[in-house]
């Protein structure tokens, strides 16, 4: 969908932030690469992230997002994203293409608990 908003719902497990997604057959696919950096700043200010936090996220913007990424590169069948405004990178794997069927040039993030 071209418009559509996804949310999930990631959590610390065995040190990584992972997330499960039964929608889309996904189960404890881990943030790698960079992304847990980004996560950890973007998460500092609420009071248990472990727990799990909730993301939303899209393509074509949300009011106020807490995090933009904008596509830099490809690589090994993911992504790479750079967020707006930092220069942190970190890549995407291929988990990506369970939501769009192509890398998005922009991604456009808010976190809440």
């Amino acid at each position: 969908m071209q418009n559509a908003v996804y949310s999930i719902r990631p959590y610390r497990w065995q040190n990584m932030w992972v997330f499960d997604d039964e929608r889309v057959g996904l189960v404890k696919e881990p943030f790698v690469m960079g992304i847990p950096e980004i996560i950890n700043k973007a998460v500092a200010h609420l009071p248990n992230p472990e727990a799990g936090f909730t993301v939303l996220f899209n393509n074509t913007g949300l009011p106020s997002p807490d995090l933009v990424l904008k596509k830099v590169d490809t690589d090994s069948g993911g992504t790479w994203y750079e967020q707006e405004g930092s220069g942190m990178k970190g890549w995407l794997c291929p988990a990506l293409f369970k939501y769009y069927p192509e890398a998005p040039e922009k991604l456009f993030i808010k976190v809440s608990e």
